[in-house]
This record gives C-alpha cells, sequence and structure tokens, in this order.
C-alpha cells in the first residue's frame, strides 16, 4: 500500500505524476493559499505534505498523527514551529542549493538598479520628463565596480553574491557570519568583519540570513545610524530582519542613501507604505527564486523531499535545526 500525502499548493503535471508513481495523494484545487483550517483537516489522516511556506504549528500537529514530514517548497523555514515538531517526530525539508544562483542574480539586479536609480530614471523617461532637466548631473548615480559591499550573511547565496561582486566588479567584500569561512576568505579575498565596522565601511550592505528570532530586526535604528549616508542597504532574506519604521526614517533624514527590497514585514506591502514613494527605493514583489526553471526545480526537490520521508524516512534536505530526528531514527 502506498503512503498517503497531501499537496497544498499548486504543482506541475510532472511533479504530481512524480508523486503519484510513489504516494497515493489528494491535493489542493481550490483559488489562493490554502486555508489553515483546510489544510489541518486534510491532515488527519496522512504521512506527508508538501506546503509552500504555510504556517506549522502546535495546534496543527495536533490534529496530524500519523504526519512523519513536511516538505516545503522554499529555501526559508520561518513558517514552522521547530520546538513542535521536534516533540512531535515530524520532519521539516526545505529546498536549498537549487535557487542558489538566482537569488544571487536578484540581489545584485536591486544593487545595480538602486545604484544607478534605474526604476526612478526610467520612469522619468516614460513620463516624458527626459530634457527637463536644467543639470544633466541630476540623472547621476554611484559606481557599482571598486566599491565596498558588506554581506551579512554567508551561506550558499552569500557566496553566490561573493563571486559577483569580486570577480564580475572588482569589489572589495567585507562579511558577517555567525562562523567565519576562511575557506571563502583565501578563494577569493574577502575580510571577516563585526556588523558594527562592516556597516561603517560598506557601500552597500547585502541581507542574506534566515529569519530567526536572533536576526529578527537585526537592522534598526542603531544599525542605520553607523552606516555610510551615501550607503544603500540591499534585503533579499526577509523583511523582518529589518525594522521597517527604522528604514523609512532613516531614508528620510539621509541617514542612508537608498534601498533594494525584495521583502517586506507584511506582504504584500501595503499600498500606503512610504516606501513605495520613495525614488531611492527600489521594491520587488518577493521574487528572489522566480524564474520558471528554478522554480520547476524547487518543486521536484520538495516532491523528492516529501516521497523520501514517507517512504525511506530520509529525506536529503532536513532543515538542520531537525536532523537529530533522523539520529534518534537511527538508534
Amino acid at each position: 500500500m502506498k503512503p498517503k500525502v497531501y499537496i497544498a499548493r499548486p504543482i506541475s503535471k510532472e511533479v504530481e505524476e512524480y508523486i503519484g508513481e510513489h504516494c497515493d495523494y489528494r491535493k489542493w484545487e481550490g483559488k489562493g493559499k490554502i486555508p489553515q483550517e483546510v489544510l489541518m483537516e486534510e491532515l488527519k489522516d496522512v504521512e506527508g505534505v508538501l506546503v509552500q511556506n504555510a504556517s506549522v504549528t502546535n495546534e496543527l500537529l495536533e490534529q496530524a498523527p500519523k504526519l512523519k514530514v513536511i516538505s516545503n517548497s522554499a529555501v526559508g523555514y520561518d513558517s514552522f514551529d521547530l520546538k513542535a515538531m521536534k516533540q512531535h517526530g515530524v520532519l521539516g525539508t526545505h529546498t536549498p542549493f537549487v535557487l542558489d544562483e538566482t537569488v544571487a542574480d536578484l540581489a545584485f539586479s536591486l544593487v545595480l538598479a538602486t545604484a544607478r536609480r534605474v526604476p526612478e530614471l526610467n520612469n522619468i523617461v516614460k513620463q516624458g520628463k527626459w530634457g527637463k532637466q536644467k543639470d544633466s548631473r541630476q540623472f547621476f548615480g554611484t559606481d557599482v565596480h571598486h566599491a565596498t559591499m558588506g554581506i551579512v550573511g554567508m551561506g550558499r547565496i552569500g557566496e553566490k553574491i561573493v563571486r559577483r561582486a569580486r570577480l564580475g566588479f572588482e569589489m572589495e567584500v567585507l562579511y558577517n557570519s555567525r562562523t567565519s569561512k576562511p575557506e571563502l576568505e583565501e578563494k577569493y579575498g574577502i575580510v571577516y568583519s563585526e556588523l558594527d565596522s562592516l556597516l561603517e565601511k560598506s557601500d552597500f550592505v547585502v541581507l542574506i540570513v534566515p529569519l530567526t528570532p536572533e536576526t529578527h530586526h537585526l537592522m534598526g535604528e542603531e544599525q542605520f545610524k553607523t552606516m555610510k549616508d551615501s550607503a544603500i542597504l540591499i534585503n533579499c532574506a526577509r523583511g523582518a530582519v529589518v525594522d521597517e519604521k527604522a528604514l523609512i526614517e532613516a531614508l528620510e533624514k539621509g541617514e542612508i542613501y537608498g534601498a533594494g527590497l525584495d521583502v517586506f514585514e507584511q506582504e504584500p506591502v501595503s499600498p500606503d507604505n512610504p516606501l513605495l514613494q520613495m525614488d531611492q527605493v527600489a521594491v520587488l514583489p518577493h521574487i528572489g527564486s522566480a524564474t520558471e526553471k528554478t522554480r520547476a526545480a524547487m518543486l521536484m526537490k520538495a516532491a523528492e523531499n516529501l516521497v523520501a520521508g514517507v517512504t525511506t524516512g530520509v529525506p536529503e534536505n532536513v532543515v538542520k535545526e531537525l536532523q537529530g530526528l533522523l539520529e534518534d531514527e537511527a538508534i
């Protein structure tokens, strides 16, 4: 008998066929994101579920006594209640590696867009305002090449950003991370820096850390005051890594020059958010991994994790905080 699983988000025919080869499945076919109460009801008799950033709470897990694995088709997993999952013995998986290059591309697109004022100047041309400036210097931006980039978080994506910065733009790179990366320092000539020092010296500050209790509002009023008034903040991590109120204030006061944001504390972002009215801020709708090729690869990886979780019990991409469950199983 095949194990029962639930698919709580839209998937491609190819991914559905793969899951169907190994599992009996039901799937969400409604419009939009699956309601939490529907998800809880559907999980009562299944061993695995494929989700996209669904809220995994203790209440949900208590209603799913047979559940073995929750496969998230994203790299971030801040929607997991890790303590509750440990208590219930439920594995959680994610999809690292397959999106690293794509997110690094997106981070650099925000660096370039903010430095050279691409969205702002694009609008000037399209609105017929080109040629009405008294001085062409009103179009000036700032150089990216040979500038100093500070990267906060040096995981897989951070390394991809380093390669682009060092080899493509000959930038100086400082980094801050929970642990130093001597192999990357030797390979790329990057320098570990305490956060305050990194903020003081960097022309571009790129955030690429996971959202944890330690990184919540990592960037706040004090940190923005430490940055150069010519510096640009790039956030491709999670919205709540930045205290948005403090960011708005720093931009209004000229404590930093600009920002490139793929993420917000509230998503979708409210239309009346002051950040949307600022010419020096480039904004995107949380599209870090959003290319057809990458999203397809993420979905297939999530399906593989799901199938392995309910068949062998050893999926490839268990999140690090829950890997102890695999060891407990092996004892």
